[in-house]
């Protein structure tokens, strides 16, 4: 009798361990936290900061439903739901630099993902590597984040700012096959005056003949550009070459609309995409389109631009923008190296570094493209890319881009082993265009 008490027990105690495993088993795995970064208010928001916020928000929904097209229909990252920690990034750098350390320090996320000034970006980046802490950046453009110094913990799956201007200055001398002056306003600050070198410069290579005339650096949020138009006014410059961005932009080209600036040199946008469902008949016809990339109506055709798109669409009824699709792909880049990270240590949460280590060097697909993490290491991706010409459909009562040229990601991104002022001052050497 006492035996089969024993025996009873044992049964019984086996059971219950059993139960409890498989309740250990069957428990979902601990969240991954992002803190997701940008404008949420102030006059980078509307045309900037909420489209790339909405990007971040239907994408991540999609990972968690295990929704999203394959291979990215696992669920969250690896079979982890994705948590957000929103984080407005308007205010001075000191104050990006000090809601960075708090979501890495008090809040703990596994990465940031966000940054749309390149003035952040520059800023937190040396932090970022301090901290060691994943960081992931979608927007900011100048090239300066990894070609000033080697970067272990930074990402940008975006393309750079130099890609942006080689490939408007080839399309505007296809354009334009006799342009012989041309002027640019761009705001003051490190990505206005890196494109504005990138720009020039490939001028000065693709059309030795053509000379830069007026040369504007107004402060970055100025919002009125009055003595500026006028100086624009005494030009007879054939081209007018800006990389402004959001409220400055808007304002700029109703301002210079009014006065008649655009009849006399056609504005060459290099962000003006973002605009176009805003602007729509006060964008000027002729307008040359730039959208960081191939996003938005210069975006290819494949399925997951169908995919995104049409989600984007169902939840705000407008077309997605470049920030949204530059939102989009960083956080799929993010999601290839995590689930990567993982199957190499055969399961479980990845560290840290070792998400790093899978991210170097990756390639993708994404709704506007492949992305190719070939430049800083690894850290720096390159896209193709495309322009095209505005016009506003009175038909239809919609904005049109036609005309478009691609440009393969190697005809207008440096190589790795050359600084983009280098390689451009150089004459693009191995562009393969």
């Amino acid at each position: 009798m006492k035996h089969l008490r024993w025996s009873l027990a044992l049964a019984a105690g086996l059971t219950l361990a059993s139960g409890a495993s498989a309740q250990q088993a069957a428990a979902p795995a601990a969240p991954v936290k992002l803190g997701i970064v940008s404008f949420l208010s102030g006059p980078a928001a509307s045309p900037f900061g909420v489209p790339g916020r909405n990007g971040a928000e239907i994408v991540i929904e999609a990972f968690n439903s295990g929704k999203a097209p394959a291979p990215y229909n696992t669920v969250g990252l690896g079979g982890a739901k994705i948590e957000i920690k929103w984080v407005d990034e308007a205010g001075s750098t000191a104050q990006v630099v000090t809601e960075f350390r708090n979501l890495v320090q008090r809040d703990q996320v596994d990465a940031v993902v966000g940054y749309i000034s390149s003035g952040s970006c520059l800023a937190v980046t040396p932090v970022a590597d301090e901290l060691k802490a994943l960081t992931v950046y979608f927007d900011c453009g100048t090239p300066r984040v990894f070609e000033e110094k080697p970067r272990e913990y930074v990402f940008r799956p975006s393309s750079h700012a130099t890609k942006d201007n080689t490939a408007a200055a080839r399309y505007l001398i296809a354009k334009k096959k006799d342009i012989t002056l041309f002027s640019g306003i761009n705001q003051n600050y490190a990505w206005g005056q890196d494109s504005w070198k990138d720009f020039n410069a490939a001028m000065g290579v693709l059309a030795p003949k053509a000379k830069a005339d007026k040369v504007l650096f107004p402060k970055l949020f100025q919002g009125e550009f009055g003595a500026e138009i006028s100086t624009l006014l005494t030009s007879k410059s054939q081209a007018l070459h800006s990389s402004f961005w959001d409220g400055d932009q808007e304002s700029f080209i109703i301002q210079s609309g009014a006065r008649g600036l655009q009849k006399r040199m056609p504005y060459v946008g290099t962000t003006a995409e973002s605009a176009i469902w805003r602007l729509r008949d006060k964008m000027p016809d002729g307008t040359i389109i730039g959208a960081r990339g191939a996003h938005g109506p210069l975006a290819p055709d494949n399925a997951l631009n169908t995919w995104f798109k049409g989600i984007y669409m169902d939840r705000y009824g407008t077309p997605p923008t470049y920030p949204s699709y530059q939102m989009a792909l960083s956080l799929l880049g993010l999601k290839v190296a995590w689930e990567k990270a993982q199957a190499a240590k055969g399961g479980g949460k990845p560290t840290t570094d070792e998400v790093v280590k899978a991210f170097k060097g990756i390639e993708y697909d994404s709704p506007s493209g492949k992305v190719k993490m070939a430049l800083g290491n690894g850290h720096q991706g390159i896209q193709d890319t495309a322009y095209g010409t505005y016009r506003f459909n009175k038909r239809t009562n919609q904005p049109e881009v036609v005309d478009i040229v691609r440009y393969p990601a190697e005809c207008v991104n440096p190589p790795s082993d050359k600084s983009a002022e280098e390689w451009i001052k150089a004459g693009m050497p191995g562009a393969k265009c």
